[in-house]
């Protein structure tokens, strides 16, 4: 596995754990570390811990006392959340509804993480933002595809679960191409079956775009962490969210949507752009199917 530990930029730290399907392929996962404008912490997600992350939540926070909340913000990653609560018990918890649900007996804080009024609460340290058109909670519980991102103001630090991956190539591969950035192949499961959902989500990753103008980092929870210190040779995070977007490949699901009687089933290949050896965005997944997994994830 890669580094657990990844010193993003100053005041943000992005800790890997292990997340094997079957036991056997892994996908990895991810928590991050924030510092906050008065100097104290916040921790994104949650994952396992070995000696070197936990020695990094401990330096850090002076074993949990400078640590004032957690936040989940992906509703089906939930298997760490009770560890690390019993480990740091006096921080604050919040999580999404569904959180609240499955996990009924942890100490919740009344606010959720995809509620305005937690998003105005954090605002001075974190920005929020949550896709347009999908269900945050699919009726399919194998689709993980919406989550709630948040960009860490300080260091310009985008935090996302399954929403989009950033997969870095194989020193070899990149002699033919560069990394690649997309939006998850579960949109296709996701975005609701009702017009305007294809809208929405375009008009939604067109200001995440936006938006990416002054983001210097990336961190994905399956797959790979973007850092701006390694990005020196290249143009920064802007390029590949900004320049490379194929927001018109959701055009497929649009009429899909508006026509509900012509809306494949799950088994149905839909139209869509397969990932490229580039680093791109990519609004619609080649297949509409999500991979199988456990509804409970990391």
């Amino acid at each position: 596995m890669d580094r657990c530990v990844i010193e993003v930029d100053d005041g943000f730290w992005n800790l890997r754990g292990s997340y094997r399907i079957g036991g056997i392929l892994e996908l990895r996962t991810h928590m991050s570390l924030v510092r906050r404008a008065n100097g104290r912490y916040l921790v994104l997600d949650a994952c396992g811990l070995v000696p070197e992350t936990r020695a990094l939540l401990d330096e850090k926070t002076r074993g949990g006392e400078d640590l004032d909340a957690f936040l989940h913000l992906h509703p089906f990653h939930t298997l760490h959340v009770r560890t690390l609560q019993e480990l740091y018990p006096r921080a604050r918890l919040y999580g999404t509804a569904r959180h609240h649900t499955q996990l009924a007996d942890l100490p919740w804080e009344p606010l959720q993480t995809e509620d305005p009024a937690l998003h105005a609460h954090f605002a001075a340290d974190l920005d929020f933002t949550i896709p347009r058109g999908v269900d945050l909670v699919t009726p399919n519980p194998r689709v993980h595809f919406g989550s709630v991102l948040a960009i860490h103001r300080a260091t310009q630090t985008l935090h996302v679960d399954d929403t989009l991956i950033y997969a870095r190539l194989p020193w070899p591969l990149r002699a033919f191409g560069r990394d690649v950035t997309r939006f998850h192949i579960g949109l296709g499961s996701a975005l609701r079956r009702q017009p305007g959902a294809a809208d929405a989500f375009r008009s939604w990753a067109r200001e995440l775009i936006e938006r990416a103008a002054t983001l210097q980092n990336l961190c994905a929870a399956h797959t790979s962490t973007l850092p701006d210190v390694e990005q020196q040779a290249d143009p920064g995070l802007p390029q590949p969210l900004q320049e490379r977007l194929g927001v018109e490949a959701v055009d497929a699901y649009r009429h899909h949507f508006d026509h509900p009687t012509a809306v494949p089933s799950s088994s149905t290949s839909w139209p869509g752009i397969a990932s490229r050896v580039t680093p791109s965005i990519v609004v619609a997944g080649a297949t509409p199917a999500a991979p199988s997994r456990d509804a409970r994830t990391p």
